[in-house]
């Protein structure tokens, strides 16, 4: 081979293989024939769902909090401090259960423990 051949050589272009786009984790790629599926079928991880307990009863804890002071300026009574003192201890406890992974009890606790405390306040209060 003459030098000329070789530089002919070697200025062809070298076939550089195709890399597959990059997909995020969780992401679903669009040439995956059951991505229609997975939208319309989608569930919360248990880390999602803890998370989402832990949020849920801080917001309820704030919440409970913030009636308690408005319950307290308009009268003073120790009913109202149990009620929502026990809704705010509730609150407290859900968030542990699910930061320890017992997330559907949590969810059960916090639902019946919010409605009962709400329920008990226009029973019981006057």
């Amino acid at each position: 081979m003459s030098t000329s051949d070789q530089d002919q050589a070697t200025d062809a272009p070298i076939p550089v293989p195709e890399a597959e786009p990059e997909v995020e984790p969780g992401a679903v790629a669009e040439t995956d024939p059951g991505a229609a599926d997975e939208t319309g079928d989608r569930k919360l991880t248990p880390r999602q769902a803890r998370r989402l307990r832990m949020v849920l009863s801080a917001v309820g804890m704030a919440a409970m909090a913030v009636v308690l002071a408005l319950r307290i300026a308009s009268r003073s009574s120790v009913l109202v401090v149990g009620v929502y003192g026990l809704a705010l201890i509730l609150c407290g406890i859900v968030i542990e259960l699910s930061r320890n992974g017992r997330t559907r009890l949590g969810s059960w606790l916090l639902a019946f423990g919010l409605v009962a405390a709400i329920g008990s306040d226009w029973l019981l209060i006057p």
